[in-house]
């Protein structure tokens, strides 16, 4: 453990392509080496600093399918993950013996494959188009991921409730207590929240190490509930102002 320790940008893209101009292949390109230390990582910041692309480079890299699944799922719906992974390598210290890309906006796409291909027992017994987005995601979590692991999330907060957040958590736990990786790229602060895990915010500026209550996720949530009146009044007072 980790499995995998570092992401390297071996070559940066032309100046053409817009990953040229991604927040995050700038940083990469300007260090030897993004390094991976912790069982659990998250990577955080506003849409459009590169965090979800990184994630799909990484999980090309290491032979995922784009859309998801493990290592062994070859579908198809439509091709439109970026050429990052051209740019990229990763250094891994170990095979784990499992292994799996789980990301919400392709997780339909997954779940039909596996609804053709595999067993129901090892999807919880029940066909995944059967249940709820939030149910299928978790049952495919819990009997699915079996220890011993490299697991790539992306936005798994897209399909879950809070309720249902927290058991993530715990499924999270459990797997990390059982010799696994995590990589998540995620919007949640209820996730972020993981002990003693790395937390990468994704910015304009690049790349940088932070804790839980410095990131903007969280800073605007606790804003928000601690008053939500107040933010309520200013923003749709701006609102009607402009229009």
């Amino acid at each position: 453990m980790p499995y995998l320790k570092k992401i390297r940008l071996d070559e940066m893209p032309p100046a053409s392509s817009y990953l040229s101009r991604l927040p995050v292949v700038r940083f990469l390109s300007s260090v030897e080496a993004l390094p991976l230390e912790k069982p659990v990582t998250f990577f955080v910041g506003e849409n459009g600093t590169g965090k979800s692309t990184l994630l799909e480079a990484i999980a090309v890299c290491l032979g995922f399918n784009p859309e998801g699944g493990s290592l062994d799922h070859a579908f198809s719906t439509k091709d439109t993950h970026s050429d990052l992974s051209r740019f990229l390598s990763v250094g891994r210290a170990a095979s784990p013996k499992d292994a799996f890309f789980l990301r919400a906006e392709s997780f339909y796409n997954a779940a039909s494959y596996l609804d053709e291909t595999s067993p129901l027992r090892r999807y919880g017994g029940v066909s995944l188009h059967a249940q709820s987005h939030g149910e299928a995601f978790l049952s495919l979590i819990e009997n699915r991921f079996e220890g011993d692991g490299l697991y790539l999330l992306d936005e798994p907060e897209a399909a879950l409730s809070p309720q249902r957040l927290l058991t993530l958590l715990v499924a999270v736990d459990r797997l990390v207590k059982n010799r696994s990786q995590f990589v998540i790229a995620t919007h949640s602060p209820i996730l972020m929240a993981y002990p003693n895990a790395d937390i990468l915010a994704f910015s304009d500026s690049g790349l940088r190490k932070t804790t839980l209550r410095q990131t903007q996720d969280f800073r605007i949530t606790k804003q928000f509930l601690d008053d939500p009146d107040r933010m309520l009044y200013h923003l749709l007072k701006e609102d009607d102002a402009l229009g």
